[in-house]
């Protein structure tokens, strides 16, 4: 993948945890977690032993990725976000199809929050839909090839890495599908900053991507 200019210098430090036999089809599930933030044990626990797991602190986001990236031993890179709670049927349905259709996959999304949330989830269920444009916390998966071709995390911004891989993988032909199961992932963004406030920053960062790839 190409080398970009990283906005920070800050060491990348990866912790392994190898598949239990190992061939050509390994999954390679890469998780990024902050400087000190503790492993995500509900998120291992779930994990079955044929996928090989990289821990990726330090750097950037996209750096830690694109670093626990070049390393993996797998066909297939998995990037799960630390608060991510997986079923075995989403695990289950990744690995059936992702050797179906070379493509980046998404899960649709549930929150952990309350009515408001449901909203959120038809939001998100439309814009994969309709745009094809998943985020980042929708455990996207393709292939290692695939992930090269696309020149990998855009390593030049702080955020919003996700994103650019999308709009680089649509304007490059190469598909966005979903998985079919949902995953869950936490509300504590929009509990946080406010529903409302967060729900328009996305409705404008949607807007944005697809005038984008227009």
């Amino acid at each position: 993948m190409s080398k970009r200019p990283a906005v920070m210098a800050t060491p990348i430090e990866l912790e392994f945890r190898r598949p239990s036999t190992q061939d050509d089809a390994t999954l390679s599930v890469i998780i990024p977690l902050a400087p000190g933030e503790a492993a995500p044990v509900r998120l291992l626990d779930i994990l079955p032993e044929s996928v090989e797991i990289i821990l990726a602190r330090g750097g950037t986001r996209a750096s830690s990725m694109n670093r626990a990236a070049t390393m993996a031993s797998g066909k297939h890179l998995w990037f799960v976000h630390a608060d991510t709670i997986l079923s075995t049927d989403a695990i289950e349905a990744l690995l059936a199809r992702r050797n179906q259709e070379d493509a980046v996959y998404y899960f649709d999304l549930r929150f952990d929050g309350g009515p408001l949330m449901r909203v959120t989830e038809l939001g998100v269920r439309f814009r994969c839909r309709y745009f094809g444009i998943p985020f980042g916390d929708q455990a996207l998966c393709l292939s290692r090839d695939a992930f090269v071709r696309l020149g990998g995390y855009d390593e030049r911004t702080p955020t919003g890495e996700d994103h650019l891989l999308i709009q680089q993988a649509r304007r490059l032909g190469l598909p966005v599908l979903p998985v079919g199961p949902t995953v869950l992932t936490s509300a504590r963004k929009y509990q946080h900053n406010g529903w409302f406030r967060t729900t328009w920053q996305h409705l404008r960062l949607t807007v944005r991507q697809a005038y984008l790839q227009r």
